[in-house]
């Protein structure tokens, strides 16, 4: 679809170097200036699918600016501005090289693996007899090793972490701090939506004056998993499947095209009518997960558009 930025390639004023994600890619300039610009790439499976899905980096880029700016009073992050729909500027951090990510229910990963007959999940014990989406009794936190694209992230323990000095203590302490307050405060923001936030995942870095910050996105599609509450009961005592709001239909679509993005396997033909259902999949879920209208921006030259105005942006700020 020539209608998506896949890539990238911009030449900013005072730009040090160029880190490129599964989906974002991150300029860093001279004044220790990030800018982050989500692009419309789609990742399943740690595996980078060949085409974008038009406005998906729109949409993640404005659902976790917005989350942001609705946590930034219990946690702190490293955002400034957002001067393009596709674009996030803030602080300079040196990341963190684990995802915290926290679950409210066992679903998705932890479903699989339990279901596989696993009891201990990033060395926590999970209690037997418990079904597929059932709520856990607490909010769980099952970290995960941060992989390079086109590598997988892997589970990890808060021991093993420790043990391996990938994060101090005193630090990790406050990650897990974070995480739980920030789920806790998604937890109502979904709520309100008539959303549960089933689970999720957090990034957090460091500035260069040693202070903890949440980075990269928050409660997106991409990085969270949400289930419509209403009969959210009923199903579950029925068996039924969950109503969900996430990028699972594309797991589940990539899994009946037989691909898990294990070794061997080839990924399947997204054709142009499937990938506009997704982008209108992804439409649906910021409407709902916002609460408000999505509005397209102009796609003609996503390049030209974001280049012009990160530059005003920079320029305005000299």
């Amino acid at each position: 679809m020539s209608n998506t930025i896949t890539d990238t390639n911009f030449n900013f004023p005072g730009q040090l170097n160029i880190y490129k994600g599964k989906v974002r890619e991150v300029y860093t300039l001279a004044n220790d200036i990030m800018v982050m610009v989500a692009t419309d790439r789609l990742s399943a499976f740690d595996v980078v699918m060949p085409k974008g899905i038009p406005y998906k980096g729109q949409i993640l880029n404005q659902i976790a600016t917005k989350m942001m700016a609705d946590t930034a009073d219990i946690v702190p992050n490293w955002l400034l501005a957002t001067p393009d729909p596709n674009v996030a500027i803030g602080h300079a951090c040196e990341p963190f090289k684990v995802e915290m990510v926290i679950r409210g229910y066992m679903s998705g990963h932890a479903a699989r693996e339990y279901k596989a007959g696993k009891r201990m999940l990033c060395g926590v014990a999970l209690p037997e007899g418990l079904i597929e989406n059932d709520k856990f009794p607490e909010p769980i936190i099952t970290p995960a090793t941060k992989a390079e694209m086109g590598d997988h992230d892997e589970d990890i323990s808060r021991e093993d972490i420790l043990k391996r000095g990938i994060v101090s203590e005193q630090d990790y302490i406050i990650l897990e701090n974070y995480t739980k307050a920030l789920f806790q405060r998604g937890t109502e923001i979904a709520a309100k939506r008539g959303l549960i936030l089933v689970d999720t995942k957090y990034e957090f870095g460091k500035t260069k004056d040693g202070k903890i910050v949440l980075i990269d996105e928050i409660h997106t599609p991409d990085s969270s998993r949400y289930f419509y509450s209403d009969g959210y009961s009923e199903r579950q005592q029925n068996g039924a499947e969950q109503k969900q709001l996430s990028k699972e239909f594309v797991r589940q679509w990539l899994i009946a095209n037989d691909f898990q993005g294990l070794e061997g396997q080839k990924v399947p033909v997204m054709s142009d009518d499937y990938i506009t259902t997704v982008s209108d999949r992804y439409i649906e879920l910021y409407e709902n997960i916002v609460g408000e209208t999505f509005q397209k921006a102009n796609i003609s030259d996503i390049q030209a558009r974001i280049e012009k105005n990160v530059l005003a942006y920079l320029e305005k700020t000299k």
